[in-house]
């Protein structure tokens, strides 16, 4: 990257913020299960029911909250999320049976998804003239920290002792707490004036939720990477093992380096569109190539899958400033923590169907399945320029005005 800070000074305290954070989140995404399941004891079916109650709360609390952080101002709104996630994560050392986890584990997941839409308006805000590429920066700057927290919780993993679990969580709410304090010096974010019409207008707009699925198929992508290609290569290959790890950082590297760049010429929801397209087409052909990895020697299966890594590398930058574009660029101003809030349904449900379907089609069925799965990523990135265009007309036919206008027309 160019520049390694942001240029303000607002921009600099958010990404502080977002780095403390991811922190933070490295620790938990890379052992948080495994201290529920290893250290509490708790069943790995049970540990898994509560995590899907968990990610159904956390789909509604993004709208709600966001709406919440539209109309009340961003910054306080936002640092509540975080100090909740600090208080519930904090909580985990005290869940030691299913119900205390539940309620643990879903006020905490609920927070940071109501978090990720309250932050919405503060980037919109304090992002400049191009707050897209300011979160295509802060992209780079999560994949630094949850890179760095998943080597310390590699500690944590390696000891297994109970006593190493629960610094490991402590770690986590300590992060938690400490990116809200970096953000409440951020100067407040002022509410956005209310408008005229439906009080959930994100939930009425139709091209706006036809994208927000579009999306959510293909943010079945971060999965690829994370389930479906681990498990194929133990199951179905014989390249080393150690490549799971090798994928990994392929893909943490590219994304730290190329992700801003990658965002710059996507400025408009026309360029958008076209990144989506060429991220199925990039999806496909990373899903060809891993699935010829199967019964090949295994020198040819790692260049393989190394080379369908890089390419769904590739893919998953134009996705990804795809949907920065699109989310800011097509939410009206004065509801932008609403509309981001329903928006992040796609990628929740993506967490919901994404493992199960990756893994019924391209482990159990085997290389057609991974056929499947690139073809659907392609006809994802087909349909997004026709719902594109069809938010773009319905976008300029909508001019809404301030409900203080309206009153001051009609005296």
């Amino acid at each position: 990257m160019p520049h390694l800070l942001p240029d303000s000074g607002p921009q600099r305290t958010i990404a502080a913020s977002n780095f403390v954070y991811t922190v933070g989140s490295g620790l938990y995404l890379t052992a948080g299960v495994l201290y529920f399941t290893q250290a509490v004891r708790l069943p790995a079916a049970q540990v898994g029911l509560g995590l899907g109650f968990a990610g159904a709360l956390a789909l509604a609390a993004g709208i709600a909250v966001g709406h919440l952080a539209d109309r009340r101002g961003a910054r306080g709104v936002y640092t509540a999320t975080l100090v909740v996630q600090a208080l519930a994560t904090a909580g985990f050392l005290l869940a030691d049976s299913f119900w205390p986890f539940v309620i643990a584990v879903c006020a905490a997941t609920g927070a940071k998804g109501a978090g990720l839409a309250a932050r919405s308006p503060i980037i919109r805000y304090h992002g400049g003239d191009r707050p897209q590429e300011f979160r295509a920066y802060l992209r780079a700057v999560t994949n630094i920290g949850i890179s760095l927290g998943a080597v310390l919780a590699g500690w944590a993993v390696q000891v297994g002792t109970h006593s190493a679990y629960q610094l490991l969580v402590i770690g986590n709410a300590v992060a938690f707490a400490a990116s809200a304090v970096i953000v409440f010096r951020l100067r407040p974010v002022e509410p956005e004036p209310a408008v005229r019409g439906p009080r959930w207008s994100a939930l009425r707009d139709r091209p706006y939720l036809a994208l927000t699925v579009l999306d959510g198929i293909m943010a079945i992508q971060f999965k690829v990477l994370t389930i479906a290609i681990p498990l194929w290569l133990i199951a179905a290959t014989v390249a080393p093992h150690w490549l799971i790890s090798g994928t990994m950082l392929l893909n943490t590297v590219v994304v730290i380096a190329c992700q801003v760049r990658a965002s710059r010429s996507i400025d408009t929801p026309a360029a958008g569109a076209l990144a989506y397209r060429r991220s199925g087409f990039a999806f496909l052909l990373a899903c060809v190539l891993i699935s010829l990895t199967q019964d090949i020697p295994a020198w040819a299966a790692a260049t393989l899958l190394l080379a369908g890594v890089a390419v769904h590398t590739i893919g998953e930058l134009w996705h990804s400033a795809a949907g920065f574009e699109i989310s800011f660029a097509l939410a009206p101003k004065q509801a932008t923590g609403q509309y981001l809030g329903v928006f992040g349904l796609g990628a929740g449900l993506a967490e919901a169907v994404g493992p199960a379907l990756l893994i019924s089609l391209c482990i159990t069925w085997g290389r057609p399945g991974w056929y499947v799965v690139g073809a659907l990523f392609a006809l994802t990135g087909l349909a997004a320029p026709l719902a594109v265009r069809w938010a773009e007309r319905q976008r300029q036919g909508r001019q809404p005005q301030p409900e203080s206008a309206e009153r001051q027309v009609a005296a």
